[in-house]
């Protein structure tokens, strides 16, 4: 990745549905007044991230997730869900030659 880089960091201890998912992605990764709370605000919000850089979307970006496995056994289709949505978006971002790393401590 070149120019800034941003690094993201969201902690899943205790979220045990799609609600509290949704609910930690706003929180930790600090998404706008806009975000709806659906998984297609949250495909949005993960394919535009202007309103997380000052002076535009930045060059790459990492995205930190702790707390997986223990999520994705409480709501396992919630994080199927998810784990679709976040390789779409990494994907997204791969097109645009501007990487989004999602790094799970345990797998999707």
């Amino acid at each position: 990745m070149t120019g800034p880089t941003l690094a993201l960091h969201l902690r899943l201890d205790g979220v045990t549905d799609k609600s509290g998912f949704l609910d930690r992605c706003a929180r930790d990764l600090r998404f706008p007044d806009w975000y709806g709370r659906n998984w297609d605000a949250l495909a949005d919000c993960l394919t535009d991230l202007s309103w997380l850089a000052e002076g535009g979307e930045p060059s790459g970006c990492l995205l930190d997730i702790q707390g997986w496995p223990a999520f994705r056994d409480a709501a396992p289709d919630a994080a199927a869900i998810a784990a679709d949505i976040l390789a779409d978006a990494e994907a997204y971002w791969a097109a645009q030659g501007r990487p989004l790393v999602v790094r799970y401590d345990d797998g999707p």
